[in-house]
This record gives structure tokens, sequence and C-alpha cells, in this order.
């Protein structure tokens, strides 16, 4: 279902792998038969009957020992690939500086840096007082930290004014469920303070001792609730300060980049509000910013006397923005500083003491664009020459510099990030990722970004890379990857390990289908509720011209999603099965039906904006028109693998498990179906660096392994 920001960069590096008719997996392995245990599930007077409604029972023994059974299976089929995966796992290691350290950056009177130690899985974060020179304060080493966890996270790493205290967030289970603990970083000490349930998020008041974080409803964990901690005191003394009773919406709670306010988020898909408080007066009463009103989004940063405000007010489509004092917050008051464009999209801002920096979005591509505050006639956007790229804003934490950090990358442009002076226009790299091994030379690959039309004569976008001296004779291996929901957008990225790929001779193309925010909010409004089929139509549309332009051939096409991008292939799957050679399936969502009308599943309620309430008949019946594992029928399929997440608490192992359960049942040839459980992790999969480089590996030997490449 809905991704966050690490679901999404962990699986913009995996990609595709499935089977051809030059495959030598040994079909003669008994293949896992679930038992049929039909249960009826009615609703508005239609009965589906889900024969493996049964695999849902978590702690069923019996279910268990078909999910081990499958892996058992999959095991088996692929033996013969081990070895390579293990070679495509040192090829992919080699590529990274295992010794890397980030770009630092000055905040509150310490420079912060992240780094990697050589040979290990997890980050160290440090920092140096007032200077690089100065001596390194470890205060975390994330390897000793997960010495014995099969899974670790560290997240929500939040200093505390007076550069004394540390809250941080830790998951051990790879369910989304944080313990905040904070830690002494004067003397060391990690304090006995154990705040369970959390969304591993917190922050500081400005006294150095209040601590307001957001905690986790422990059946569908929605983060709820917001509450306040004390240092010294019990964490069954913590106050209460808000509840988010809509279950359609979520909370969380930050620090305005201005350090005044502490500002309290309430969101649902389509819908926004916030509360104030000045962070010197931490037991005050938080006040609504605007109250909710239904379709009205806006987001809020401070500066000086004024909040700036990123909306869709006025129906402002593609957002816009505008400003108000301070001490008039409702949206009467609101002024527009930036008009609303049909043509472009508005992303965020970036305020700074002389300028202010707007990430936009137009064609498709990512733009930043300068504002001077004293003559905004005189704005001007960074030039980028690439035909496909992407350029974002990153850590800024200061108001007096005219120093703007930003990164760059493009398919074929490792990832850099450059410090920009707004006033001289000059640039420093600062750091570009470094390709190890001697063999990468960015000039030895093509970029281009090519157009399809789709069925309703919509032009899609698609980026694409290749190596220059491949021929377009629809011989090639083309993978080509999606997601199409929630309005994110896919970005034209770099990945060093889809050079494993590419220097075999495969494609890889990004299809910007609806759905996402590619081309603007039109393109993600005209993807969701009643228009979801654009997204589905799309992606086979995008295929379909891949194959006409020659760039490949059903043989040799692989189709690959995640999350909801695992929906978009179940859709694919069952409605144009014979354009692809192959599809992966990553802890896919498939069971839409039966998942939105749970609203005791994480993430149910709050979803109703984007697929539409089941509980009503309209969407009931469209959601049923499309949704994969209800439209599962007697075809012949594409060879698949489909992997999953045992703690997943986005998308339910159970969803791709009775999936592949009813393929085997009902499709009519036997290419090879296999399921893939990770027993230890959630819906992002393994969590160290290189453990994670061992799922890519196996994906990667299973697609070469098929189209007959060994080596």
């Amino acid at each position: 279902m809905k991704p966050t920001n690490t679901f999404m960069l962990a699986f913009c590096s995996i990609f595709a792998a499935a089977c051809s008719t030059k495959n030598k997996m040994n079909n003669t392995i008994k293949e896992p038969i679930a038992k049929i245990k039909p249960t009826n599930l009615e609703k508005h007077g239609d009965v589906r009957t889900d024969n493996y409604y049964w695999l849902n029972q978590r702690e069923d023994q019996e279910v268990i020992a078909y999910i081990e059974e499958e892996n058992k299976y999959y095991n088996e089929v692929t033996a013969h690939t081990k070895d390579f995966q293990k070679d495509l796992f040192e090829e992919m290691k080699s590529r990274i500086k295992e010794d890397d350290t980030s770009v630092p950056y000055f905040n509150n009177g310490y420079w912060y840096i992240t780094r990697f130690e050589k040979g290990k899985d997890y980050p160290i974060y440090s920092r140096k007082k007032g200077t690089l020179d100065a001596p390194e304060e470890i205060m975390f080493d994330c390897n000793e930290l997960a010495k014995d966890h099969a899974y670790f996270q560290l997240g929500g790493l939040n200093i505390s004014d007076d550069n004394k205290f540390a809250a941080f967030g830790v998951d051990t289970v790879s369910r989304r469920e944080y313990t905040i603990q904070i830690k002494n970083l004067e003397t060391g000490e990690i304090m006995p303070t154990k705040i369970e349930k959390t969304t591993g998020g917190s922050t500081w008041a400005a006294d150095n001792k209040s601590l307001f974080y957001s905690r986790k409803d422990e059946q569908t964990l929605r983060a709820d609730r917001i509450f306040k901690h004390t240092l010294g005191n019990d964490v069954a003394q913590d106050e209460l300060i808000f509840n988010e009773k809509d279950e359609t919406f979520s909370t969380y709670i930050y620090r305005s980049k201005s350090r005044k306010y502490l500002i309290i988020g309430s969101e649902s898909t389509m819908t926004s509000e916030y509360q104030i408080l000045e962070a010197s007066n931490p037991d005050g009463k938080f006040s609504v910013f605007q109250k909710r009103t239904r379709g009205l989004e806006y987001s809020v940063s401070h500066y000086n006397d004024h909040f700036y405000i990123v909306t869709n007010k006025d129906k402002a489509t593609n957002f816009k923005l505008m400003i108000t004092p301070e001490t008039a917050t409702t949206k009467e008051n609101w002024k527009d500083l930036i008009p609303h464009r049909e043509d472009v999209l508005l992303e965020g801002i970036d305020i700074f003491k002389d300028y202010l920096v707007v990430s936009e979005r137009f064609n498709g591509l990512s733009h930043i664009k300068i504002q001077p505050w004293q003559n905004p006639d005189q704005a001007y956007y960074l030039p980028f020459e690439n035909e496909t790229f992407t350029a974002y804003t990153t850590t800024n934490l200061d108001f007096d510099t005219e120093i703007l950090r930003y990164g760059y990358q493009s398919m074929a442009t490792p990832s850099s990030v450059i410090d920009f002076n707004m006033r001289t226009k000059e640039k420093t790299v600062k750091k570009e990722q470094e390709v190890l091994g001697g063999k990468f030379n960015k000039e030895n690959y093509i970029e281009e970004r090519v157009w399809a039309t789709a069925t309703d004569g919509t032009k899609i976008p698609i980026s694409l890379v290749y190596k220059k001296d491949l021929k377009k004779d629809g011989s090639n291996p083309l993978l080509q990857y999606a997601y199409g929901s929630y309005g994110s957008t896919m970005e034209p990225y770099f990945s060093t390990v889809r050079l494993s790929l590419l220097d075999r001779g495969f494609i890889y193309a990004i299809a910007h289908i609806r759905g996402g925010e590619d081309l603007g909010r039109e393109w993600y409004e005209n993807g969701k509720l009643l228009k979801k089929k654009n997204t589905f139509t799309d992606y086979i549309d995008c295929s379909k011209f891949l194959i006409d332009q020659k760039y490949t051939s059903p043989q040799h096409l692989y189709a690959e999603g995640g999350s909801a991008g695992g929906l978009l292939m179940g859709v694919v799957l069952n409605d144009a099965p014979e354009l692809y050679n192959g599809v992966i399936a990553q802890v896919p969502f498939v069971d839409v039906v039966t998942t939105m009308l749970d609203d005791s599943i994480p993430l149910t309620t709050g979803e109703y904006d984007e697929w539409g309430n089941p509980n009503e008949k309209e969407y009931y019946d469209y959601m049923k028109s499309y949704s994969p594992y209800d439209n599962v029928k007697a075809q012949d399929y594409p060879n698949l693998y489909i992997s999953t997440g045992f703690h997943d608490s986005q998308v339910q192992y159970w969803e791709p498990a009775k999936w592949v359960a009813k393929l085997r049942a009902l499709r009519t040839n036997k290419n090879l179906l296999l399921l893939d459980t990770n027993m230890d992790a959630g819906h992002g999969g393994a969590s160290g660096r290189f453990e994670a480089l061992k799922e890519v590996a196996k994906e990667f030997a299973f697609l070469l392994d098929l189209e007959g490449i060994k080596k």
C-alpha cells in the first residue's frame, strides 16, 4: 500500500526477474498446494468465496508450515543459481564504497556526519563540535546496537536545543513500531526510558526536557495520538496532548525550521490540518492553524513573523504559495505569493534569510527556482542539461546562509551533493557517488525520455537507460518498472546495482504512469478512486509501445512493481499476460476488496481517499472489477517471482500467499510460480545495506538465468 521514503529508496534498487523458455530450472519438484477451506464473504448482497482466507492466521502452525513449504520449494527450484547469486552479490558489493561518509551538515554548533565502515552493514552517527577538525563524538554505532537482532532500524534521531540529549527510535521487528529511547550525549548513558508503539519520530521543546511524540494504535498501527514526555518522569505519566479520532487521518509532530513553533500535523489523502504552539511554552495549549475542510490541503513554514503556506486553496490543483501573519492564521487571511499555474506543480519550498527556494515540476521533470526576497524579479532556475534527471533540495537547516545544498542525479549520472551559492551562482560538488571497480563510465550509457500514447490518447513519459552499443531489434531483455499510486513521483534515479543488468544487455525503463504526480496533480487525480484503471492501462500501453518500437519483445519483456506497484503487477498479469515473459511482484497489495473492508488491518481506513470505501457499493463494484486476487482466471500466466515479509505491517503476508495459492489452482500452464517469504523482515525487506543486496542478487540471478545469461 502506501510507501514511506525508506520504502521507496529500498525498492528503487530492486529489479524484476522472470522465466523464459531458456530456463533450466527444475519443474519436476512438487509444488506446494494450499488446502481449500472455503469462506464466504458477503457485502452489498454479493458473495465472494475465498478458498484461502484461512492463511491470515499469523500464529497458526498450519499457516507457518505452508509458508515454510513455499520457501523450501523456492530454494529447491532455484538451487542451481545459488553460486551465481553469490557472484552477483560480490559484484554489486564491489561497486560500493564500504568506508563511505556523508557530506557533513552544520546545525546548532555541531557538524553532523553519517558514515559506514568497511565490512559493516549499519551506519555510525557522529558529530564534531564547532569545526570539522574537532574530535569525533560517536552518538550511535548501529552495528553494535544491531548485533542481537535479525532486523534493526534506527530512526527519528532528534537532538535537544542544548545539544545534550538525543531521542531516537528503534525497530527490531520490521513492523514500523518503534521504541523511543533517550541518550545523554555528555555521559554516553542510554536512559531507562522506553516509549513503545510509536512512529519513532519525536521533537524537543525549547526547555530541553519536554519531548513530544506520536504513538500508534496497537491493532491498526495508525498514528493517532500525540503525547508529551518529561525527562525524569515515568512513561506512564506522559500527557496525552492530542487524539486524532478520525480513522482516515494520521498525526505527527515536528518543530518549525525557525525553531519557534511546535507543529502537530493531521493528514488524510486529501485533507490536512495543523496545530501550533510556541516551543518555549511546552505546557501551553496548541491552537488550530486552519481547521480541516475536506479537500483543503496545506503545509506550513514559519519565517520571521509570517507563515508560508503551500496549498490547493481556491481550486489550485497544482498548488500555490500563500502568506499570512503568524497572528492571523485562518484561510481568510492568506494572500497569494506565488499564484497557481496550470502547467507547473509546486512541490515545496525552502526559506532562507535572503532567498526563497521553490521546488517545482513541469513537463515531468524537477526544477529548482531561486528567488531573492528583495528582488523577486531577479529569480532564476538552476540549469540542468540531461534529457531525464532528478534534482532536489537536501539538508538546509540554516536560515542565515547564501548556500543552498541540493542533490542531482540521472539514470546514467551518479548522485551528487552540491553546495550552490545563491548570490554568486557558483557551485561546489561536495560529493559524487563513487562507483568502484574501475569499469563504470557514464559515457557508455544512453539515456532517453520517450512518450507512449495511452488508450485515451494521453501521452505517457518513459525514462530509459541502456548500453550505447545496443541495437533496437526486439531482441533485448527489458525491465519495466512503475508504481503509480498516492501521487508518488518515480524519479529517473541512478543505481549501481542496476549496472549488473545494463552491462549484460538489459534496458531499464521507468513508466511514469498516472496515479503518480509526475506530470502534476491532475496526473494523480486521474489515476485514483474511480479512475484507478488508468494506472493499469497506462502501464500496458507503455509495454506495447516499447515492443512496437523494437526496444524489446514479449519474449524478453519483464515487469516489476512493489506494494501498490504489486497491485499494478497483479492487474497487468490478469489483463495482458501475453506481453510479458516474467513478472516480479514485491510485497504486493493484491486482495484489494477484502483488505479495504477490514478496518482492523493497519492503514486501511486512511486509504479510503486513495482507493475508495468499499462499504459504498459503487466503490465495491469498481474495486472488485480490478482486484488481482478476485480476478485470477483460468489462463496462461507469465513466470512469476513474488516476495513478501512475514512481519509486513503495510501489506500483510497473507495477500501474496493467498494470491499464489489461487494462481496455482487456476493457471493453465506450468511456468514458474515462486513465493519467497522473508520470515525476519517486513515491508522494506532486510535492514542491512549488504543484506539488502542479497535480496537483489536473488532476483537478478533468477532473471539472468532465465535469459540464458550464466555469468
